[in-house]
């Protein structure tokens, strides 16, 4: 960062006691204090410094955050590599600056905010508050800003961006993230989250214009200016009325006898699924009453993230059963993603993983499509998408009725970046997943969507009551139809980022320079795909046909038994994260030996290629 030789009020506290020597530290503590208007991040700063802190004063102002899988996310509080007031309006001054220099008609056209329900007392930093201040930049600059008057849905900011004609648009949300997080989620013109060459583009800018400009702190604006408007009621019903295109059984719902009930997680989720139920004709789901309103601390829940199962579902399942109803839905925070679970015969309870509901939705979405579809539909036309790491169910649906099925990198931009290419070129979407409990029924939307994804799990049960099956049983016929797909998902905490890339250039040079493993303990290798180098066995030129990601380590292994399993590191975390399953053809209907099998093969994994017991 540059120096800035503006007059410093708090010059003297850059002299001793509290000079540092650090002249890089110095030349960033002069320019947080001189630029930080939020007098409880300003404070956080000033009591670091006084108690000699120089420590963790570099690890707060010597750095700035990056784009990841899910844009700028990160703790709330002070400091250059945190979310708050001030890294907020840097990161909007370059989105103005990115945005100016993409689109002539950028004033023309405005740009969409919405936020979450987060917040921390100790920053006096809420998703609210960065909202504004994201929209008050903009106004200053003479944008058009269509801030949602109250907290929304993540996939609301991604559908106002494509229905309004925004050139862009923020969500303030860190999502299912622990309590203490925040973030700044960038989505582009077209509705999908931004991919490369943007985040990196957008990153220099925000490099560029790190000094507030003024009135960048001017919220204000937010209530004085002609220029804002707020796209709540608008967006609410198209979104609703777009919803009645995946409803295809409205009088059936209306009657069914199945009860629901629905956790919002403590966040957005409440009011928006008990609208989509009304859509789809259902009463409204039962809403478990302490997590229905938002709430900043998540406290009835150890993590705010409906995918660790059972043990964070406790309060909706204990409600389900007294109310006699026998589905759970879960939305996390801000209702992009979706758990479900069932009451079974015996009592228990069945969670169903990411890949399970996976299966059904594709089972689902296909069945309703050939049952509605009209009459030179063609089924060659008709695609499903997955990330890489997902289950490959839907391959084997597409497989055998005949349309595509496509995978893409981890996260959910990238689904969204193909589904427009598919969209542009006359292409019918009806289903994308990713396994961490991320899916997408219909293109209404360009990400994923928890809000829809309930509704359509009501639908579908309360369809497969009436001919008194249950989801889990269904699930089982999918299988039997398609082939088993069993898989598990897990991880290795690795805070060394040097045995993390041992690990990985050990499986490239395996026997013998530049030759991957042939065998992983017993289990013989058919094919090898490395997603950092871009190289594919299966491919007759060696290529890989997903673009390559030289930043991230991924490499995936085909077994000749039919296992697929999958090495990366997490984009957000210091994990090795694996990815295992057993496509098993239809004929192969022995689950406990294909569960065997892909315990054995894990294990194998564990020790032959992760190795946790070496020193790396």
């Amino acid at each position: 960062m540059a120096e800035n030789t503006e007059g410093d009020l708090n010059s003297n506290l850059l002299h001793a006691p509290y000079h540092t020597g650090d002249p890089q530290l110095d030349t960033a503590i002069g320019q947080w204090l001189r630029w930080d208007k939020n007098p409880k991040t300003k404070e956080q700063i000033e009591n670091l410094l006084r108690n000699g802190m120089n420590k963790e004063l570099r690890d707060r102002l010597c750095c700035r955050m990056t784009f990841g899988t899910a844009g700028l996310r990160s703790a709330m509080g002070a400091g250059f590599c945190y979310i708050n007031d001030l890294t907020v309006i840097q990161s909007t001054q370059g989105m103005y600056k990115y945005l100016e220099r993409c689109f002539s008609d950028f004033k023309q056209r405005g740009f969409v905010v919405g936020y979450d329900t987060r917040g921390q007392v100790t920053s006096s930093c809420s998703s609210q508050r960065l909202a504004k201040l994201t929209a008050a930049v903009l106004l200053a600059k003479d944008v058009p800003v269509y801030l949602f008057s109250r907290y929304v849905p993540t996939p609301f900011v991604p559908y106002a961006v494509q229905k309004l004609k925004a050139v862009a648009g923020v969500m303030i949300t860190a999502s299912h993230n622990r309590k203490e997080d925040n973030g700044y989620k960038v989505y582009w013109e077209t509705g999908a989250q931004i991919t490369s060459p943007h985040d990196k583009e957008i990153l220099k800018c925000i490099e560029e214009c790190v000094e507030p400009w003024n009135g960048s702190w001017n919220d204000n604006l937010v209530d004085t200016s002609p220029l804002k408007r707020d796209p709540l009621q608008d967006i609410c019903r198209r979104y609703m009325e777009d919803l009645k295109k995946i409803c295809f059984y409205r009088e059936l719902n209306s009657k069914t006898t199945l009860k629901f009930v629905h956790t919002s997680f403590h966040g957005v989720g409440h009011d928006y699924v008990q609208l989509a139920f009304k859509v789809f004709g259902f009463k409204p789901p039962i809403p478990v009453p302490e997590q229905k309103d938002p709430d900043p601390d998540f406290s009835t829940v150890k993590c705010p993230n409906p995918e660790e199962g059972e043990s964070v579902l406790e309060l909706s399942l204990r409600l389900a059963e007294k109310e006699n109803a026998r589905i759970v839905l879960a939305t996390d925070p801000d209702a992009d993603r979706l758990a479900a679970a069932e009451l079974q015969e015996n009592g228990s309870w069945k969670v169903f993983t990411g890949n399970e509901l996976a299966a059904l939705f594709g089972w689902w979405m296909f069945d309703c499509w050939k049952k509605n579809k009209s009459r030179n539909a063609d089924v060659k036309n008709v695609y499903m998408l997955a990330t890489t790491v997902s289950s490959k169910i839907l391959k084997a649906i597409a497989l055998k009725e005949g349309f595509h099925f496509e995978e893409t990198l981890p996260g959910f931009k990238w689904i969204g970046s193909r589904i427009i290419d598919l969209l542009e070129n006359g292409k019918e979407v009806l289903f994308a997943f990713e396994e961490s409990i991320g899916f997408l029924c219909g293109t209404s939307v360009l990400d994923k969507d928890g809000v829809s994804a309930a509704v359509v799990v009501a639908e579908m049960a309360s369809y497969l009551e009436t001919m008194n099956i249950t989801l889990k049983q269904q699930l089982v016929k999918v299988y039997e139809k398609y082939g088993y797909h069993i898989s598990k998902t897990s991880y290795f905490l690795c805070y060394e980022p040097s045995t993390i890339k041992s690990i990985f250039e050990r499986l490239r040079n395996f026997d013998s320079p530049k030759e991957y493993p042939k065998f992983c303990g017993t289990f013989a290798i058919l094919h090898v795909r490395d997603i950092t180098t871009g190289y594919d066995s299966s491919q007759p030129n060696k290529k890989s046909v997903l673009p390559v990601s030289k930043n991230s380590q991924m490499i995936t292994f085909t077994f000749q038994n039919g296992c697929v399993a999958t090495l990366r590191t997490s984009g957000t975390e210091p994990k090795i994260k694996y990815y295992a399953e057993m496509c098993a053809s239809p004929d192969q209907s022995d689950t406990a030996l294909l569960e065997e099998e892909l315990k054995k093969l894990i294990d194998a994994l564990i020790e032959n290629f992760l190795q946790p017991k070496e020193k790396h």
